[in-house]
């Protein structure tokens, strides 16, 4: 990802911000309603970079780079992808050589500490402190990447 795609992607990141929450969200239903990963998937897109609809198949992607964790602010980019556990999702291990993975939830990296994603429980896209969302319990890094 160019420095360009990035500045863009945040841009339109900070735009959507209060766009609501449905799970299951279609990418036709874009950008009047996201889940986590079709969230992802939209502003990706929009910045000329294709990625899968789901946060598992995003996560499995072998066109994006894998992030040594811990994913610190230090070691982050503004664009980088962050997949959490969560108490919902799809998982799928056998995509990760056996690892077991338990992504639920996917959350795009802005700098300067802060993260956008869509959440069911703050309905809709919001903008967090990264620290604050690995301090709640369903919310544990499991794997970061860049494009």
């Amino acid at each position: 990802m160019t420095e360009a795609q990035k500045e863009q992607l945040v841009s339109l990141a900070r735009e959507l911000v209060g766009k609501p929450y449905r799970y299951g969200a279609t990418p036709e239903e874009a950008p009047n309603v996201f889940d986590c990963s079709s969230f992802t998937q939209y502003l990706f897109k929009r910045i000329g970079i294709e990625i899968p609809r789901s946060s598992i198949l995003q996560a499995a992607d072998t066109n994006a780079k894998e992030l040594s964790l811990p994913a610190t602010e230090a070691a982050l980019e503004p664009g980088d992808l962050i997949f959490m556990r969560s108490d919902r999702g799809h998982y799928r291990d056998e995509l990760f050589g056996g690892r077991q993975m338990d992504i639920g939830h996917v959350a795009v990296y802005l700098g300067d500490g802060e993260v956008v994603h869509a959440r069911s429980v703050a309905g809709g896209v919001i903008i967090q402190k990264l620290a604050h969302l690995v301090s709640e319990p369903h919310y544990t890094i499991v794997l970061a990447k860049r494009f």
